[in-house]
This record gives structure tokens, sequence and C-alpha cells, in this order.
């Protein structure tokens, strides 16, 4: 039979569709239909095999690979527990404070290790506190009923111990206590009830509490991911797309401009996440959330949750050898890939290791450069690990490991995601071999008449809504090639629209399976889909209109918005 249409188009448009349905249900693990690429593009005459293969292992890959390691060695080695110990011990554990600490220290931790990783380490912490808080709520409670409403009868009884001994020569104390019963069991019924309202009282604020702080901790883990290219896969997948789609780009997309655009908008995202939980969960009375006025019953819970988090950081004792190691390699690591290309001067990289005026050294380079180094560098001295066998004419001394061994990376490391990249890049790379992207770019013109900010927004919100049934890396493998081949047609910097858009793949706020830190928090089983969904909706639209807003403001002066860059103009008119 002939085929209807028998154009490359529709054919490398049939492997999007046949992908897209896959990475929505699930049918296939997700790692596993992103190699579908490597078997229905040489079937279909659109890639040979070796081209598309080529797609799967790309410098946007590495620079992933390089980033998780560094995630690795730090979790190996306790080192994120120890910062986030820290920092709640400077911000406290008031109601608004506690939500503000928890949020901040997820927010940071996110920008450099794994979403799940930080929400799985978080989470725990956050309950021990929750536990401990509520645990002296209610014995102070108890403790206030009980002087409060103390029962008079037996306080008479008390002194008057004589009276046992000879009632029927005491007629009075017959009569009393003959009218005291019917006095006391009616207090004690409304002591009872009095108590149960307390308690009730008590439950829901604890409830409540515990709510507002389990989604402070898988939304800003979310929220934080955005603001380092490391921080989370979309973001690798921008850049990953950038580079292979505009091959001249000049690197616009490199960690420092990146973070020069997302941090601030994750902060402003952040700081209306807490705003919004607060009102959500702790009330309007702000006065009360922070602390102020509060009674010495208050301030003997917050002391006793404080010591919590005081005896979790004892635990961990003093910085180790490994982890100060481990921690100089952190910031080293910062300060190369910051100082690599800056722009607004000449990088170390521009100096040392350009030809042509073409840089050789990458945000990958500088990833694997300290990596490699995780691997050679000891965790120790020799003589801390000296083994008590005796061999030969002394003792046997033991080489210290080093600070990251292949095994824990090999258990640790994510492998799908490099599938999952590699997928994505054989997607974009065969839409423009087929032409469908072209094609796509030709029937969206009609967008040119809308306002840009419009269109901004509308695509935020499409995008924003998908995340929330489909895998953020899935959702932008799909839409950044379409939405280059838009801009390019209706000569609108491709910027404009892929940058917004790779932020609100990670607006995933309103279902539990929207994402992995979504999951783990609604596993602890206080949290009803209601509940996350309520919450996850006002914030998926603060998060479009944050992210609407850092277009057209920051980002448009940073990255020449406004202008259809040459490097985009593929046709040359």
């Amino acid at each position: 039979l002939r085929v209807p249409f028998p154009w490359q188009e529709a054919l490398c448009g049939y492997v999007i569709i046949v992908m897209a349905l896959f990475w929505c249900t699930e049918a296939l693990p997700l790692a596993v239909t992103a190699l579908l690429p490597v078997l229905l593009f040489p079937l279909m005459n659109i890639m040979d095999s070796t081209t598309v293969c080529r797609e799967y292992l790309k410098d946007t890959n590495m620079l992933f690979l390089g980033g998780l390691m560094m995630a690795i060695a730090i979790e190996s080695w306790n080192l994120h527990k120890r910062v986030a110990l820290r920092v709640l011990l400077i911000t406290g554990v008031r109601p608004a404070l506690l939500l503000m600490g928890f949020m901040v220290v997820t927010a940071f931790l996110s920008m450099w290790i794994s979403n799940t990783a930080t929400t799985a380490m978080m989470l725990p912490i956050a309950q021990a506190v929750m536990e401990q808080l509520h645990k002296s709520e209610v014995e102070s409670g108890t403790t206030g009923q009980v002087a409060e409403h103390t029962n008079k009868a037996f306080e008479l009884q008390e002194k008057s111990p004589e009276s046992f001994k000879e009632p029927e020569e005491k007629g009075e104390w017959v009569v009393s206590c003959i009218s005291f019963v019917p006095w006391d069991l009616g207090n004690s019924h409304v002591l009872t009830v009095e108590e149960e309202t307390k308690r009730s009282e008590i439950e829901k604020k604890h409830m409540d509490l515990s709510k507002g702080m389990s989604l402070c901790i898988c939304y800003s883990s979310s929220i934080g991911g955005i603001a380092t290219l490391t921080g989370t896969t979309p973001n690798l997948v921008l850049q990953g797309q950038i580079n292979d789609i505009y091959k001249d780009n000049g690197g616009i997309i490199n960690f420092a401009s990146w973070f020069s655009f997302a941090f601030p908008t994750m902060l402003v995202l952040l700081i209306l996440a807490w705003f919004w939980l607060q009102i959500l969960y702790l009330g309007f009375n702000f006065k009360k959330n922070f602390g102020c006025g509060t009674n010495p019953a208050a301030k003997a819970k917050e002391q006793l949750a404080y010591e919590i988090i005081k005896e979790e950081s004892k635990k961990l004792g003093k910085m180790k050898f490994a982890e100060i190691e481990v921690l100089i390699l952190f910031i080293l690591l910062v300060v190369l890939w910051f100082t690599r290309e800056p722009g607004f001067f000449p990088g170390w990289a521009t100096v040392l290791f350009n030809k042509d005026n073409i840089s050789y050294v990458t945000d990958a380079t500088v990833a694997l450069f300290i990596s490699i180094l995780l691997f050679i560098l000891p965790s120790g001295f020799s003589n801390q690990d000296r083994d008590e066998e005796q061999t030969g004419a002394g003792a046997k001394f033991r080489a210290p490991p080093a600070l990251l061994d292949w095994k824990v990376v090999q258990e640790k490391m994510p492998w799908n995601i490099v599938f999952l990249l590699g997928g994505g890049f054989a997607l974009a790379k065969g839409s423009e071999e087929s032409g469908l992207s072209a094609w796509l770019g030709t029937k969206l013109t009609p967008l040119q008449s809308i306002p840009h900010p419009a269109i901004a927004f509308l695509l935020c919100l499409l995008i924003a809504t998908f995340t929330e049934c489909t895998s953020n890396v899935a959702t932008t493998t799909l839409f950044l090639p379409i939405l280059a081949s838009m801009a390019e047609a209706i000569c609108l910097n491709p910027l404009y629209v892929m940058l917004p858009c790779t932020l609100a793949a990670s607006l995933a706020f309103m279902l539990p399976v929207a994402t992995p830190p979504n999951a783990i928090v609604f596993s602890y089983g206080q949290l009803r889909v209601i509940d996350m969904a309520k919450a996850g909706f006002v914030l998926n639209i603060l998060g479009v209109l944050s992210i609407t807003l850092a277009i057209n403001t920051w980002a448009s002066s940073l990255f020449q918005l406004q202008t259809f860059p040459s490097w985009a103009n593929k046709t040359g008119t």
C-alpha cells in the first residue's frame, strides 16, 4: 500500500507523537523511549545510525555527569546535612522563620544536588522538628488545663484528712460532701469538653504546620533547581538544544549567564511561595507567626525543638578532613564556572585556552576536572588507617580511600537521564534534518500579531500545565525545538520563548506524580491530593507571572532579547 503522506516531515512527526505518548503514559521506561530514534530514524531514512548515536553523548551530557559526581561526593560525606542543620540553627524555630529556614536550605542544596536527594534528606529533619513541637504543645496544653481547672472538692478533702476518721461526728462534712458530688460531676464534664476542644485545636494547628512544612520542602527543591545550569535537567536540555540548533551562538547559555538570569527569578518565586504557604497554613497573624510577644510556654516549646536540631548537629561532630576537601573543591568548581566566560570581563578560558576566537574549554571541562580530582585526592592521612598486622620489620600502612569511589558513583548516578538527554538531542536533530522544524515554524506565523509578553505568558502556562502529567525533561525535549522554529518564523529571539518555557517546566506543584519530590512528600501520608492541588495551583500562577516578569525585565537586557540575533538567522536575510 502506498503511504498517503510519505514525506520526511510526516515520518519525523510520527516518531515524535509516538515518543510523546510513551513518555506521557510511561508504557515504556522513559530512558527506553528515549532510545527509539536510534531504531526509527535509520529505518525511515531520516538520519543514518552513526549520526543519531552521536547525539547521545554530547558536551551537555558530560556537564551533567561532572555536576552529579560533585553532588554524590557532597552526599557521601554528609556535607549537605551539616549545611542544612547549621542554617536552621541560625533561623530558629518560630513558625514563619522555621518555614523560611527549611525553604532557604532546601532551595540552596537543590541548586547543587538533585531535587530528589534534597527532599529525601530534608524531610526527616523537618518531621523530627515537627514531632517535638507537637509533643511540647500537647504537654504544655495539658499542664495548663490541669492548673486552670483544679477540682476544688479534692482540695477540701486534702485539707481535712482527720474528717475521714470520724465522719459520723461531723454532719456538716456529710452534707458538704453530698452537695459537692453533683457540682464535681458537672465540672468534670466541662473539663473534658474543654480538654477535647483544646486538644483538637492543637492537632489542627500541628496538621496545618506539618502540611505547610512538607509542601515548602518539595516546592523549594523544585524552585531551587532552576537557579543553576546543573540544578535540574531541563536547564541542560535547553543548553544542549541551543548549541545543537544554533551552532554559532557563541556559548550564550553558560553557567554565569544562566545564573544571572535564573537566580533572581528563583529568589522572587521562593519569597512568593513562602508568603503563600504562610497565609495558607499559618494564617494572616504575621506577628504570631514570627513569634513576637510569645508567652514563656511557647518559648519553652521553641527551645525544645531548637535542641533537637542542635543535637542532630552535634552528632555530626567536627568537620572531617574529607568534608573540608569536598567543600574546597565545590567552591573551586563554582568559582571556575563563574569566571570561565562571565561576559562583562574576559574569562580565564578566553585568555588561556582560546584559538582563532574559539574557546576550547566549556563548563563540562571544568566539571570533569573537579570530578577527576575527587577520585585522586585522599579522604584522610595514611597514619589514620594503620593496620595492626605486623609484616616484616614494621607495621603495614594502608593508603586512605579517595574522596569518591566509582562503585558509589555507579550506584547513585541516574544513568537514565543521560539517555533522556540524548533522546532529546536526537529528536531535535531529526526534526531539523527532516524539515519538520521549518514546517512547524511556518504554521505558527499567525502568532506574530500577538504581543510578545502575551506569547511568553501563554506558552509558560501551557508548559506548566503539561509538566504536571509528564516528566519535565520530556516536556522540554518535546517543546523546545518547536518553540525555536516558531521564534525564527516570526523573527523573535528564540531565547525569548525558550528561556521562560524551560523554567516553566520546573513548575510542577499540583500533583504528587508531577515530580519525585512531590511523590516523596506525599508518601508520608500527611497530605491529600486536594491539599497539594490547592497550594500548587496558586503557586503555578505566581510562577508563570514571575517568569514572565523576569523575561521582560532583567533577562531582556542580559540576553538582548529585544533584537533578533544573527546566530538565529539561518536564511541569511
